[in-house]
């Protein structure tokens, strides 16, 4: 799979980055912890209490004093918003960038098919993230042993999973959209995910809205409905499913049928 690997290879750096960067985010948020315990009953009171607000980040049905409820909110939203963002730049830049670094044609002459093409960079992005995730789940799991906090395997285990899942959504709706671009747009990917993640705080406002959870992947990672049922919201996650499929099959369609160069 020469053009998986060259995938791997050419993205080795922006994937150190992000890794690094949100794995140091997350150990550092896990290790005030202990600082904060003491003032997070009170704290938790407070933001349970702030209306709106407390409502938008789920805060009013999770205790905030207590590691798991902060480590969904103040966690979950570094992970959250750095994993997204990281996905959609993947998804993004795939399958565009050939035609942005004027390397197409090169590609195109070898004896691979289109659809191999598609599938060997499809398989890249998910290893990327999946890269992503390991450590951050490494890491966590290491600054938790050494804070020495007692937490609940399967919650976590549900959290880290919808937030992969998300991620995964996120990168096969951009990958799908990159079929369909000339030169790539960085602004594209990185502003969709700011839109679904808007999206979500909408659909927690007010009931009237929760229908917009069905427009975002970020439906099915509120940390409080995880802690809470102890499941991924499954209605959401079938749609995410289902638009998942969507934005891959679109790729291999476009990108098949696409005049490159």
């Amino acid at each position: 799979m020469p053009i998986f690997r060259h995938e791997l290879r050419r993205g080795r750096i922006s994937l150190l980055i992000w890794t690094g960067a949100i794995s140091f985010m997350l150990g550092v948020c896990v290790l005030i912890y202990p600082e904060m315990g003491a003032q997070m009953g009170d704290i938790g009171s407070m933001f349970a209490n702030m209306g709106s607000f407390s409502e938008a980040f789920g805060m009013d049905k999770i205790n905030f004093g207590e590691f798991a409820g902060f480590f969904s909110v103040e966690c979950g939203n570094v992970l959250g918003i750095g994993g997204a963002f990281f996905a959609a730049l993947l998804g993004v830049s795939s399958l565009a960038k050939e035609e942005k670094e004027r390397t197409a044609e090169f590609l195109l002459t070898h004896p691979v098919s289109r659809p191999r093409i598609i599938a060997e960079k499809l398989c890249a992005v998910l290893v990327q993230i999946l890269i992503l995730n390991t450590a951050v789940i490494a890491v966590t799991v290491l600054s938790v042993c050494f804070i020495r906090e007692t937490v609940s395997e399967k919650t976590f285990a549900l959290l880290f999973l919808a937030y992969f899942l998300m991620q995964l959504e996120i990168a096969a709706i951009t990958f799908g959209i990159s079929a369909f671009l000339k030169r790539g747009n960085v602004g594209i990917g990185i502003g969709l995910s700011a839109v679904f993640y808007f999206l979500n705080i909408l659909a927690n406002l007010t009931d009237d809205a929760e229908f917009l959870k069905y427009l975002t992947p970020f439906g099915y990672t509120d940390g409080a409905d995880i802690i809470a049922k102890s499941a991924v919201p499954g209605r959401y996650l079938t749609v995410g499913i289902i638009v998942s499929v969507v934005g891959i099959v679109c790729a291999f369609w476009k990108y098949s049928r696409k005049d490159v160069g």
